[in-house]
């Protein structure tokens, strides 16, 4: 009931393309092309629709027409009839209706006619051949409500579904995996784990969405190749006054819907000895629900483009459908309802018989024992779900930690349970994983099956995890016995950690990007300490890197930056050395070449997080580690045979001319004393953003020269490459200069990454984050698909990162092949942007500028100067002008500002 006119014609449209063509996805390249032709054609004709379904709303002598000419093309209610079928190859069965005696290829314009006319209510002597129901709105009230949720943007996201579904085909035609040894999961039915979606694909959707429902499982679970029959589609049920079923979660729909615009008044209800203030399905009929509200997206860290847009699904629609999901409905507050006239057992037990429902859930226990025997058990699942180990279940007034002692006695009325993550792996109160419990194996014992809630890729859980949502998956389903699905936000994360990385990550890494370290493995340990780079190592970086630092006494070690306050706790004991050095950074610092080593060694390393305090890393060892010589990481890089290693060098011209320093001298002198002069086994990668210092290595042919770009550019034009050509093999890019971003959505590639390409250069990308604040909405909080894109679609030939451990599994997996099923798919810049209404858009940004000759080339470095010796006088110097900057530093007074006006600008969204 109350579906949208748009959804239907999507669905449609892909239903027609996926089993009229009957897609072979081992079929040759230029048959998959004829079908997607085909499929286009189809979108056209989706357009058509709305113009046909608006002259019917204004036109009740055509559609009584039309009526009489197709007298059997109604829609039924879910207690009978059926939407005729258009025919298949092999099928010549002669259609009812007038218009049936004609080709069967007018057949598919009959069935578009079907489609719109299931919308239109029929003559009260037609209810005999087809039951209606009552409750459906009228024509005209659809069109009128179609128009107001604004018809453009409905087309335009059904577009962006089209256009996933060609994505996906695309990735499935390739060739499947060859010679993989079946996994034996422990799972109790010893398949592989359900992935179970709740109201879609709500991690970047409002909950039932026509985009939710598009993304799922086309966005998950068949783009990576999981069988259909493992993925669930999860309704959290309210009812209407009038027994309308929609899919909201909680009983509370202020936070999901826009209720509060239909109706401002709320009430106040006490709800299982709760009182509860807001607004609630049991106060609406179901066409003011359709009619009047919205979804909103209920986590406001998601984007909220699509608030607004989409009518609260309602449960009768999807499984009414001709190819419904796999349908979980979640059944809570019966005592609720049942005081308002909602008997919910009686609606729940109609609903099973008239629909496949493949599980129905609920807190309640007495809930469950109502419907205990009267459930078709070989069609549908019973599960007691459990909630918060301090709540208490109403029927039996104990908390759900209490009653998950006696497992026993809920096998009597229910086949699983659904229980929190944390009741498996239980989290401290310091956000560390504890011991596992032995719930899995002991529900197992007893024949229960077990379901995990609370999963979202953008959902802060364990420091354990190092944000990383594929890390927290596979804990669930390879440590120790693995749990009978996962209820996600985030469809795509579970079924591409059950298919391609809980069995297929020890591959070789063959023929593909390489992976650098940032200062290490800096996202978990202090970064540019002995624990940092052995991680990294552990952890499988090709490259380990070292950005060395002077001390005041000449000593070369390895950290971030000259500047000590980020990652080291110097603040603590030279604060009063602290200076301002233009030359370096705006802003103030404790700069280690005023320093001694000794002095450096009396501090502790810090670990940083990019994000502030609120998203610590490891906070466990934040100050773990000791700093690095430059010595022992050329030492430590020979004995663990690393592929490669990267040395950066900054401030030369600095230090030579102001501190008396020579950097250059001191990394040839190391390397040389290591003998990484006179070997070809591992990679030695000199960067750095001054050209003058590039120049120096020019004639040793074992190193590699890497020029640094840290600023955004949007272009390198050929005479800026032929310059960079002069000092370097390779570039090392921001991720912006690579893929452009606008208001954390992608808007395209830029041409930069295939301009230095074409002139021979590596291109490497810098800096990948596994945190999902660091990520565009379009990789849907997976780093994994943020590094697919950059590999795959960039075509970069590394990528620096502080999380080297997700890169290298990703690397290691089948899924990072494209010719392979599964994989996983880069993201299309664009795509996402285009199912948003330009109106909700942020301002267009000016366009990056293009990387100059000027930027490139730098002045011959100074000669390291005496800083001991007395300077002869010289006459007064004349007013003092602020130095230009690097040429890898440009100013970067409009990008604050830029920074400070989005801030200002999310702030007042946020409040607003």
């Amino acid at each position: 009931m109350y579906s949208s006119l748009g959804s239907k014609s999507i669905i449609f449209t892909l239903w027609y393309f996926t089993t009229r063509y009957n897609v072979d996805r081992t079929a040759p390249k230029r048959f998959m092309v004829g079908q997607l032709m085909i499929m286009l054609f189809e979108l056209g004709k989706f357009t058509m629709r709305y113009v046909t379904r608006t002259v019917l709303a204004f036109s009740p002598t055509l559609k009584l027409v039309l009526t009489v000419i197709w007298p059997h093309t109604c829609t039924c209610s879910p207690v009978g009839g059926q939407v005729p079928q258009p025919p298949h190859d092999g099928d010549r069965r002669v259609p009812v209706g007038i218009v049936g005696s004609l080709s069967w290829k007018f057949e598919r314009l009959r069935f578009a006619a079907a489609t719109i006319l299931s919308e239109v209510s029929l003559p009260p002597h037609y209810h005999d051949r087809c039951r209606l129901d009552l409750r459906r709105p009228s024509f005209f009230e659809k069109a009128v409500t179609l128009l107001r949720r604004k018809i453009i943007n409905k087309m335009l996201r059904s577009l962006f579904l089209v256009l996933l579904l060609i994505h996906a085909t695309l990735a499935a035609r390739k060739h499947p995996l060859q010679n993989l040894p079946k996994y034996k999961w422990s799972t109790l039915s010893g398949n592989e784990p359900l992935v179970i979606a709740r109201g879609g694909f709500t991690g970047l959707f409002p909950e039932g969405s026509p985009e939710a429902i598009g993304l799922f499982p086309e966005g998950s679970a068949e783009t990576i190749g999981i069988s259909m029959n493992n993925s669930i589609f999860l309704c959290n049920i309210q009812f209407t006054k009038d027994a309308g079923g929609f899919c909201v979660t909680g009983i509370n729909l202020d936070n999901a819907t826009s209720i509060a615009m239909f109706d401002p008044k709320e009430k106040t209800y006490n709800i299982n000895g709760k009182d509860v203030k807001g607004h609630f399905m049991v106060d609406y009929t179901g066409a003011q629900i359709y009619d009047n509200v919205s979804m909103n997206q209920a986590i406001f860290s998601r984007p909220d483009f699509y608030d607004g847009m989409s009518a609260a699904l309602n449960a009768d629609d999807v499984l009414s459908g001709k190819t419904p999901p796999r349908f979980w409905l979640n059944v809570q507050y019966e005592a609720f309802y049942n005081q308002h006239g909602v008997q919910l057992v009686d609606i729940v037990l109609e609903m099973l018989t008239l629909y496949k429902i493949d599980f129905v859930s609920s807190p309640e226990i007495g809930f469950l024992r109502s419907i205990n025997g009267k459930v078709n058990k070989m069609k549908t699942k019973v599960v007691f779900q459990f909630l918060n180990g301090n709540d208490v279940e109403p029927t039996t007034n104990q908390s759900y930690s209490t009653i998950v002692k006696d497992l026993a006695a809920i096998k009597s009325y229910a086949s699983g349970i659904m229980v929190p993550k944390e009741y498996i792996w239980p989290v401290k109160p310091d956000k560390y994983l504890g011991p596992p419990t032995t719930l899995v194996p002991d529900a197992h014992k007893q024949g229960l099956e077990v379901y995990a809630t609370g999963f979202a890729n953008d959902f802060f859980t364990s420091y354990s995890y190092n944000y990383d949502p594929t890390a927290e998956y596979l804990q669930f389903i390879v440590k120790g016995e693995s749990v009978d699905g996962l209820v996600t936000d985030f469809p795509s994360g579970a079924s591409n950690s059950i298919a391609c990385f809980a069995q297929n990550n020890t591959m070789l890494k063959k023929g593909q990007a390489l992976i650098i370290s940032n200062n290490g493995a800096s996202g978990v340990y202090p970064g540019s300490t002995d624990l940092a780079y052995q991680q990294a190592i552990d952890d499988g970086a090709d490259i380990i890197d070292c950005s060395v630092q002077m001390t005041k006494d000449g000593t070369s070690f390895c950290l971030n930056t000259a500047d000590l306050m980020e990652d080291t706790t110097a603040m603590t004991k030279f604060m009063s050395r602290s200076s301002n050095v233009p030359e370096i950074q705006t802003k103030s610092g404790i700069f280690s070449f005023d320093l001694t080593w000794n002095e450096i060694q009396s501090l502790q390393p810090q670990i940083s997080s990019p994000f502030g305090s609120g998203f610590q890393r490891n906070p466990a060892n934040k100050n773990s580690g000791k700093f690095v010589l430059l010595s022992e990481f050329l030492e430590l890089a020979k004995a663990k045979e690393v592929t490669g290693i990267l040395i950066n060098i900054s401030n030369a011209a600095y230090l030579a001319s102001k501190k008396g320093l020579d950097i250059v001298g001191a990394v040839s002198t190391a390397l040389s004393n290591a003998t990484f002069d006179k070997q070809v086994t591992q990679q030695v990668l000199i960067q750095s953003d001054d050209s003058s210092v590039l120049s120096k290595y020019k004639d040793i042919s074992s190193y590699k020269r890497v020029f640094l770009v840290e600023d955004n550019i949007g272009d390198t034009p050929k005479k800026t490459v032929d310059e960079i050509k002069k000092y370097a093999e390779a570039v090392n890019l921001p991720k912006s200069a690579i893929v452009k971003v606008s208001g954390s959505l992608l808007t395209g590639m830029s041409n930069v990454v295939k301009e230095l390409k074409d002139a021979n250069l590596t291109v490497f990308v810098h800096t990948l984050r596994n945190e999902f604040m660091s990520m565009a909405f379009d990789y849907w909080s997976d780093p994994n698909m943020e590094i697919a894109t950059y590999i795959h679609s960039a075509m970069v030939d590394g990528v620096v990162t502080d999380f080297p451990a997700t890169t290298n599994r990703y690397l290691r997996s089948p899924c990072s092949d494209l010719h392979n099923v599964p994989t996983i798919l880069p993201a299309q810049a664009g795509e996402l942007q285009s199912t948003v209404l330009p109106t909700l858009l942020p301002p267009a940004e000016a366009p990056l500028p293009p990387l100059e000759v000027a930027n490139v080339v730098d002045p011959p470095l100074p000669a390291v100067t005496n800083v001991d010796t007395p300077a002869a006088p010289a006459p007064a110097p004349p007013p003092p002008t602020p130095p230009p900057p690097p040429s890898g530093a440009w100013a970067n007074t409009v990008n604050h500002g830029l920074s400070l006006v989005a801030i200002t600008m999310l702030v007042i969204n946020l409040i607003l």
